[in-house]
């Protein structure tokens, strides 16, 4: 699923500008983005799991990434990289909003975390990374197959890569447009656009023409009895795919 792109680049002016908009909250958990506040111990516990087992880490100490470089695309406020960067992982965030750079680089500085946020692309860059995060952006590229192409040209051999996302389906539309936009209100309205969320298979068709071998699909879903969210088998809304570089 691509949108045609004169340009021959990712960003979106209209997502840039609806996310700048709201950078100021990235660190509210109970502002703009408190649903991913909320989404983020499931989904960081998930990925340290899994970049753990890729690389055959056994330790539980303090720095078990230590020897790892990240890099996180589409890193808004910077929710993911400065866990990341906690447990020693070397951590490039990128973005193509100044202001959410703006915000990450602040707040990294008032937590003590050193990352190198930069306001970019990933077609724009050229160095390697064993592990690449693209969590809750896909959906918001120009060019999907531009995206994962150029995503997958930063990552080292063997390293692995995340396509967090959200599937385009009726339920998704029930649960993360209609439910979560227009009547519990956890997201602005117009946050989504459900045309342009992609199926698993849809993602992992065009990363199977960069290199990129497919490791596993997994779902998130939101227990509205607990509360919390949780992985799932079930990937009608929420789900993220992963890939080892060949």
């Amino acid at each position: 699923m691509n949108i045609d792109n004169k340009n021959n680049q990712t960003d979106d002016q209209q997502e840039i500008n609806k996310f700048s908009e709201m950078a100021s909250e990235w660190w509210d958990p109970n502002g703009k983005f408190a649903p991913l506040h909320k989404f983020n111990p499931v989904r960081q516990e998930y990925l340290v799991d899994k970049i753990k087992n890729h690389f055959s880490i056994l330790s539980n100490g303090s720095y078990p990434f230590k020897k790892l470089t990240l890099l996180d695309v589409g890193c808004g406020g910077g929710l993911i990289s400065e866990p990341m960067t906690r447990l020693g992982a070397k951590v490039t965030g990128i973005d193509a909003s100044e202001k959410n750079i703006n915000v990450a680089k602040f707040h990294a500085e008032q937590m003590n975390l050193k990352i190198n946020y930069l306001c970019t692309t990933p077609e724009k860059l050229n160095e390697q990374f064993d592990v690449i995060l693209c969590l809750e952006i896909i959906e918001h590229v120009a060019d999907v197959d531009l995206f994962i192409k150029s995503c997958a040209k930063l990552l080292k051999k063997n390293g692995i890569i995340f396509f967090a996302t959200l599937n385009r389906t009726a339920k998704s539309f029930l649960f993360a447009i209609v439910g979560a936009e227009y009547i519990l209100n956890w997201l602005p309205k117009g946050t989504h656009d459900w045309n342009k969320f992609l199926k698993p298979h849809e993602i992992i068709s065009n990363a199977s023409k960069y290199q990129l071998e497919f490791k596993e699909t997994v779902g998130f879903k939101f227990n509205i009895f607990l509360r919390e969210w949780q992985k799932s088998k079930d990937t009608d809304v929420n789900y993220a795919v992963s890939f080892r570089k060949n």
